[in-house]
């Protein structure tokens, strides 16, 4: 009798831990769920392309952005800039699938140090073009070189007229111009109503 006993014992104290593995089991998978849950969206990159020895990279990016730039006074930042690059390369663009902001926004992905641009100035630069409409390059100088040119309005458009005074020579900006800044109902290859996205690198001032 005895002995029946203590095996009924042990089959009880056998179930309860066997239950209080599996409740253990339980709690632990929860706590993994909830926290993979709040994890931020990492960057989701579908599509990648290279155009003229320049990089165009199509993607919804999250909330931590690789980039960090600089500030451009008078300009909403760029949230998810492009990277930084290496200057005297050709840039890699980033294009959100978000959609295009309704104002300018510029930021500085590389400072320059020498003299500061003015409306006015000749300037040469290299440039990367791409656009909301097709995320794609539309234009690159980095397979023909540097251009040169008046920063006034017949020349270029207001988007760069407004967006690169106080650049210094040796920086790099982007900026993300509105069709009433840009080519508005569209030509030279820009559908209508287009918002685009520019990486300027600035050479030479006069």
């Amino acid at each position: 009798m005895e002995a029946l006993q203590r095996q009924n014992k042990r089959r009880q104290t056998t179930r309860r831990l066997v239950i209080a593995a599996v409740i253990a089991v339980l709690v632990v998978g929860s706590a993994a769920l909830f926290f993979q849950k709040s994890t931020p969206p990492t960057v989701t990159i579908p599509t990648t392309t290279t155009t003229a020895g320049t990089t165009t990279t199509v993607g919804t990016l999250s909330s931590t952005c690789a980039t960090t730039p600089f500030a451009v006074p008078g300009f909403p930042t760029i949230a998810c800039a492009s990277p930084i690059g290496t200057a005297g390369k050709a840039p890699t663009m980033v294009i959100p699938t978000t959609a295009p902001p309704t104002v300018m926004q510029a930021a500085d992905l590389i400072k320059g140090t020498g003299a500061t641009l003015k409306v006015g100035d000749n300037i040469t630069a290299q440039y990367v073009l791409g656009d909301y409409a097709t995320h794609k390059i539309l234009q690159s100088s980095w397979s023909s070189g540097p251009f040169t040119t008046p920063l006034q309005s017949g020349s270029l458009i207001a988007g760069w007229i407004k967006g690169l005074p106080g650049m210094k020579v040796g920086g790099r900006r982007e900026l993300i111009i509105p069709p009433s800044l840009g080519y508005g109902k569209g030509g030279n290859g820009i559908p209508a109503n287009d918002t685009l996205v520019f990486i300027v690198d600035l050479l030479k001032i006069g």
